[in-house]
C-alpha cells in the first residue's frame, strides 16, 4: 500500500514494486524496488509528465530531498518526479555484507551481483513504467552513472521514453575498463595539481600524513584499516565542485600534540572514515569495474593494475625525493576489501567478479545511431570522473544527441549548479523535438 506524505511545498508518495532479479527469466526470482513519488503541492491534483531520476554510482540510492532544493525545485514545476532506488541500494532489497550472505557464498554472491548492472536497472525502470505512467514513455534525467543507464536506456527500450537528459554521464561504448582508467590517471593527477595551486601549504601537510602512515599502524574508530593508499584515494573529493575546499580543511585538522607526540587527531580520524568506508553504498565498490565489462576480458581490478603504468601515484617513491603526493580518486582496489570493515567479509565475491568473463554488451551503437528519442547532454570540460573526450565520442554516436560543454562546473553540477542546469538540459531537449 502507498503511503502519502508531506514536506514544505512537495507531497510525497512512497511506492514499491516486484521485479524479476533476472528479466531473462520473468518467472524466476524477485526482488523489491523503491521509489519515492514527489509532486509540487499546488500541482498535486494535475495530470502531469513524469521524470524518473536515476542516480550516480554505481551503488547510490536515489536522494533525499528536504522541501524543494537545487534541480529537483526546477523539475517540480512541471514533472510528477520519481525518485528511484536502483536495484540493490537503498530500499530497494540492499546488497550489503549484512544481506548478502543469505544468497550463500561468494560464488552465489557474484553470480546474484552480475544483475545489478545498467541492463538490468533499465529493465526495472520498464517493468515498472506501466504502473506509475499508465503506460505513457517518461523523462529520464541520469547523473553520473545514471547517465550511463540512460545510454543503455537508449539502446535497449527507446520505446520508454519522452527524453533523455544526461549530467555527466555519457560512457565510452566499447572501451574495456583499462582504457577508461588509463585516461582517468592523467585527470586525477590534473586536479591534484589544481588543489595543490590553491592550497600550497597542503604539500607539506599530505606529505607529513602519508609519511606518519608509512611508518604506523592506524585503525580508524570504526575498524578501518588506514594506510597510505586509502589516504591517497581521499582525492576522490576533487572532483566535486566544493572537494578540493574539503579536502583543504580535512588536511589542516590532521595532527594533534598529544603525551606520545603528534597523533592524527580525532576530528581527522572521523572524518576520514566517513569519506572512506563503503559501509553506505558497498554496491559502489563490488560492481564499480564491472560496469565496464562489454566482453569476455574480465575487468581484473583494472585500476589496480592500471596505477602500476603511473608510478608518479607510489607514495613511497614520492616521500623518498621531494614531490608533492598524489592523490586517487574514483577507482577501486583490491586492499580496499582488506581495510574497510564493510567489505573485508566481501573480498572474495570481489574477486570472482573481478575474474568473470561472461560479460554482456550494455549500449546498441546500431540503435543509438538512429536514434529518435530527444536526447541532451551536459558533459564537464575536464570532469575528473568521467573522461571528456570518450563522452564526446559518443555524443557523436548518438543521433540527434545535443551536447552542452562547460567548465563552469565539476562532476556534480545538476546538484550546485540546480535550475540552470536542467533548464538548459530541457530547453536543448525541445529544440530537438
Amino acid at each position: 500500500m502507498s503511503v502519502s506524505y508531506r514536506q514544505p511545498g512537495v507531497v510525497l508518495t512512497d511506492r514499491r514494486f516486484t521485479v524479476p532479479l533476472d528479466h531473462a527469466d520473468p518467472g524466476g526470482e524477485t526482488i523489491e524496488l523503491y521509489a519515492r513519488e514527489a509532486v509540487a503541492s499546488d500541482k498535486a491534483d494535475q495530470d502531469l509528465p513524469w521524470l524518473v531520476y536515476l542516480q550516480g554510482g554505481p551503488g547510490g540510492k536515489a536522494d533525499r530531498f528536504v522541501g524543494r532544493p537545487a534541480w529537483f525545485g526546477r523539475a517540480l514545476q512541471e514533472y510528477r518526479v520519481l525518485l528511484l532506488d536502483q536495484r540493490g541500494t537503498g530500499a530497494s532489497t540492499p546488497a550489503s555484507r549484512q544481506t548478502l550472505p543469505l544468497r550463500g557464498g561468494p560464488a552465489e554472491q557474484a553470480d546474484y551481483l552480475a544483475h545489478f548492472r545498467a541492463d538490468a536497472i533499465v529493465r526495472d525502470c520498464e517493468a515498472i513504467r506501466p504502473r506509475v505512467t499508465g503506460g505513457a514513455p517518461w523523462t529520464v534525467l541520469g547523473q553520473s552513472f545514471g547517465g550511463f543507464c540512460t545510454v543503455a536506456y537508449l539502446s535497449l527500450a527507446p520505446e520508454g521514453l519522452s527524453a533523455a537528459l544526461i549530467t555527466g554521464g555519457l560512457p565510452s561504448l566499447d572501451a574495456h575498463a583499462d582504457d577508461v582508467y588509463r585516461a582517468a590517471y592523467p585527470r586525477i593527477e590534473r586536479k591534484v595539481v589544481a588543489h595543490y595551486a590553491r592550497y600550497p601549504q597542503d604539500i607539506e601537510r599530505a606529505r607529513r600524513i602519508a609519511d606518519h602512515l608509512l611508518t604506523h599502524d592506524v585503525v580508524l574508530p570504526n575498524g578501518y584499516r588506514l594506510t597510505v593508499e586509502a589516504f591517497q584515494s581521499l582525492g576522490i573529493m576533487l572532483g566535486s565542485g566544493e572537494g578540493s575546499h574539503r579536502l583543504h580543511f580535512l588536511l589542516e585538522d590532521a595532527f594533534v600534540r598529544t603525551p606520545n607526540g603528534h597523533e592524527l587527531s580525532d576530528t581527522f580520524q572521523e572524518q576520514a572514515q566517513g569519506l572512506l568506508s563503503y559501509a553506505g553504498r558497498p554496491l559502489y565498490a563490488l560492481v564499480h569495474e564491472a560496469i565496464y565489462g562489454q566482453d569476455a576480458r574480465p575487468t581484473a581490478w583494472s585500476a589496480e593494475r592500471v596505477r602500476a603504468e603511473f608510478p608518479r601515484f607510489d607514495a613511497a617513491k614520492t616521500l623518498a625525493g621531494d614531490e608533492p603526493l598524489l592523490f586517487t580518486g574514483e577507482t577501486i582496489h583490491p586492499w580496499m576489501f582488506d581495510c574497510d570493515p564493510a567489505l573485508r567479509p566481501l573480498r572474495e565475491t570481489a574477486e570472482l567478479l573481478a575474474a568473470r568473463t561472461d560479460w554482456t554488451p550494455l549500449y546498441d551503437p546500431a540503435r543509438l545511431a538512429a536514434n529518435e528519442v530527444p536526447a541532451t547532454a551536459v558533459v564537464y570540460h575536464d570532469d575528473m570522473y568521467v573522461d571528456t573526450a570518450h563522452a564526446l565520442t559518443t555524443a557523436r554516436a548518438i543521433r540527434g544527441l545535443r551536447t552542452w560543454v562547460t567548465d563552469e562546473f565539476e562532476h556534480d553540477g545538476v546538484r550546485t549548479g540546480g535550475p540552470r542546469v536542467l533548464d538548459r538540459l530541457l530547453a536543448l531537449a525541445r529544440d530537438e523535438a
